[in-house]
């Protein structure tokens, strides 16, 4: 039979950045919306709602982006030290370490003249990359990116946020709880839904995670608001 391409199409060298979008923008939905929700109860004015509002989007993504920086950093950090070190065993312990290979080989369901014999094989093309690969499990598309993952949780913590500023901004006062929730549910499941969709998992399940945690926390918030705004 004449070769086929195999065609299918894998996402998990997209978890890095897909994980820090969808923190960023539910973060981004949830704290400014419970923030906005929070001053809203407390009876407060549209220049303190805008103050804050901006405030909260600069501070956020600010902060986002700064924590996934230093996050995937130490996991990157972590990841060449463990490259360095296996390079290391490699030059000094050449036989332990084809020994390492084969017993992974042989965990995986090979028997023991295969797995030797695929562990002697792939350590004349690529002894250190095989060991980081089957040894180590680092892949090339997981690797650490602390940029990437800085600008995208930044980016999507300001997507998530913009609409309950604006909200705040352009709906009465009369209806600013129940403008500003409503469109945070709305985005909350729309970001669980997408991030579920482009890792090819559950829909429904991660957009009703996600909405579910961002309705307490601002339900929280518009007692908290209440509560400090009657007592002041």
């Amino acid at each position: 039979m004449a070769g086929r391409n195999h065609g299918e199409v894998h996402r998990s060298d997209r978890i890095g950045w897909l994980r820090a979008a969808v923190l960023g923008a539910q973060d981004g939905v949830t704290s400014t919306a419970s923030l906005l929700i929070g001053i809203a109860a407390a009876n407060s004015g549209r220049s303190a709602l805008i103050i804050a509002g901006v405030a909260a989007v600069v501070a956020g993504a600010m902060s986002m982006a700064a924590g996934e920086y230093n996050s995937v950093s130490s996991q990157r950090d972590t990841e060449q030290a463990d490259i360095q070190r296996e390079s290391a065993e490699l030059e000094e312990y050449p036989a332990v370490e084809l020994e390492e290979l084969t017993q992974i080989y042989e965990q995986r369901g090979l028997d023991r003249p295969l797995a030797r014999q695929v562990a002697i094989q792939l350590t004349k093309t690529d002894a250190l990359g095989s060991h980081v690969r089957d040894e180590l499990g680092i892949h090339d598309g997981g690797s650490a990116r602390p940029l990437q993952a800085a600008a995208v949780s930044s980016i999507g913590f300001v997507l998530g946020a913009a609409p309950s500023v604006l909200l705040a901004v352009l709906v009465p006062a009369s209806a600013r709880i129940v403008a500003i929730g409503a469109a945070a549910l709305v985005l909350l499941a729309v970001v669980g839904a997408t991030g579920a969709r482009l890792g090819a998992a559950s829909m429904t399940r991660a957009a009703m995670r996600v909405t579910a945690i961002g309705g307490i926390a601002m339900v929280l918030a518009a007692l908290i608001g209440d509560l400090l705004g009657t007592v002041v």
